[in-house]
């Protein structure tokens, strides 16, 4: 309903690369995971404390499925990492580029959102962490590379289970004058982890999607080869503090091998969806305790399972199928706060009182920091990469933010293709994608600073999804 009035005001300036889409031929699938564990200690987690070599409780890995059919061949590639810069993913695709040939411009590269990884974009400060930056670029490369070189004859087939018992949308309606103030000084309409008490917390404000896709691939012997899952599901946690973790994502791939009996050369890979507002927290339900990795294993193995009776349903798999790939450049515009907001943040700023700051309200001057930053930001805008796929009568998207799940849903819906997967921190992590909607509702994704880009963006990616998806077809 704000589409036109919106469309107007945009100002989006887009490079789109000519489709990339090849008639249908022989299919040859190669796929690979590399050990992306830091190596140099200490290294810094993302609460900033380090962990030193004993702290490693799962492997963190670059998993990559290499597709060709004998005109275009395209990368899809999945790191256990919070998220990684445009930049760093840049330099591993022009390193996989010179090993394979493969064009940057088709490989898509996206992040877990594990919480208990290093941080990927260090440049400077202490050695472990400047050490692992570049330890994952050649890390992705060298998944690129030998999933390139794996390359059989293969196909392929998808299908999907509905999980909706392991997802909720974090963000709620609270009872009347339950609400605290945002660290603006404001009350939001909705909060997000509001807790379980039900005298505080009302409804849930947006959906959730319980579908578990999987994209199948089989060898010429009808063999498990590799399984691309996704599921619109942030993260799970409860890691022992000061250990890094794959977090669901690696335990899935870790126990999916004996769903399907597969061989030691299959490669499982869970992908994220666009879960921004999605969560493992059952909201008005008192879990029991668990003991450290104990939710993520009971999780992983729900999507194991899921994705086993999702294979089950494939009853054809392809493997004369049309590979295609586009990819946009959109310029979007940072979001700037009003006057009256930089001399707020500024006086915030200025109380150096320890009683005065601790009536604040929580974060007050965390965010404050971030609104000044956002003033005196020298760039109008952000650049952001979106990737459209299509690999036979399936499709995959990109989208570089944590997308908010109304979107993914929307875009499936929408998508003139069978099946869509929708893969969030694609290529990039430029914060959170909130609906426009749910812009006007508030609460911690929406809040200046954790969004970073105008309130319409959500609008502007759908809508160059849609017609990327559509040029594929």
């Amino acid at each position: 309903m704000f589409r036109s009035s919106l469309l107007l005001l945009i100002c989006c300036v887009v490079t789109q690369f000519e489709p990339l889409v090849a008639v249908a031929g022989p299919l040859r699938v190669g796929a690979s995971a590399v050990d992306v564990s830091p190596q140099q200690f200490p290294v810094s987690l993302r609460s900033g404390k380090a962990m030193d070599a004993s702290a490693v409780h799962d492997p963190l890995h670059a998993r990559a499925i290499v597709f060709d059919d004998g005109e275009i061949t395209l990368a899809i590639v999945v790191l256990d990492a919070l998220g990684a810069p445009p930049e760093m993913l840049n330099e591993a695709k022009q390193l996989a580029f010179e090993k394979t040939g493969i064009p940057v411009n088709r490989m898509l590269i996206s992040s877990t959102h594990t919480h208990s990884a290093p941080p990927s974009n260090r440049t400077e400060g202490s050695p472990g962490d400047v050490a692992y930056r570049q330890l994952l670029i050649e890390g992705l490369a060298q998944s690129i590379e030998e999933a390139f070189h794996r390359r059989q004859p293969a196909s392929v087939g998808m299908a999907s289970q509905d999980l909706r018992e392991e997802v909720f949308n974090r963000r709620w309606f609270l009872h009347p004058g339950k609400m605290p103030p945002n660290p603006f000084g404001k009350l939001d309409i909705v909060k997000m982890n509001p807790g379980t008490n039900p005298a505080v917390i009302d409804r849930p404000a947006g959906p959730v999607d319980p579908e578990l896709m999987v994209l199948a691939v089989q060898n010429q012997k009808r063999k498990p080869l590799a399984l691309f899952a996704n599921y619109a599901l942030h993260y799970v946690g409860g890691v022992a503090e000061r250990h890094a973790s794959a977090d669901y994502f690696g335990e899935f791939a870790r126990v999916m091998p004996s769903r399907l009996r597969a061989d030691q050369n299959f490669v499982a890979v869970m992908s994220n969806g666009a879960s921004g507002d999605i969560n493992n927290i059952p909201f008005l339900v008192n879990r029991p305790p668990r003991e450290p990795f104990e939710q993520i294993r009971i999780v992983a193995r729900k999507a194991a399972d899921t994705a086993y009776f999702a294979y089950k349903k494939i009853e054809t798999y392809e493997n004369n199928v049309t590979l295609g790939m586009i990819e946009r450049q959109l310029k979007l515009k940072y979001r700037r706060p009003s006057k009256d907001d930089v001399v707020a943040a500024k006086k915030i700023l200025a109380i150096t009182d320890k009683n005065e700051i601790a009536k604040l309200p929580k974060k007050a001057q965390n965010y404050a920091r971030q609104t000044v930053r956002a003033d005196e930001r020298e760039e109008d805008f952000v650049e952001v990469t979106l990737q459209a796929i299509r690999i036979g009568d399936f499709a995959i998207v990109g989208s570089p933010f944590e997308t908010f799940v109304e979107i993914g849903l929307d875009l499936k819906d929408r998508s003139p293709f069978s099946q869509t997967m929708v893969i969030g921190l694609a290529n990039g992590r430029h914060g959170y994608l909130p609906t426009f909607e749910q812009h006007r509702l508030g609460g911690y994704e929406t809040w200046l600073g954790t969004n970073v880009v105008q309130k319409d963006a959500s609008i502007i990616l759908t809508d160059n999804l849609l017609e990327m998806l559509n040029e594929l077809r």
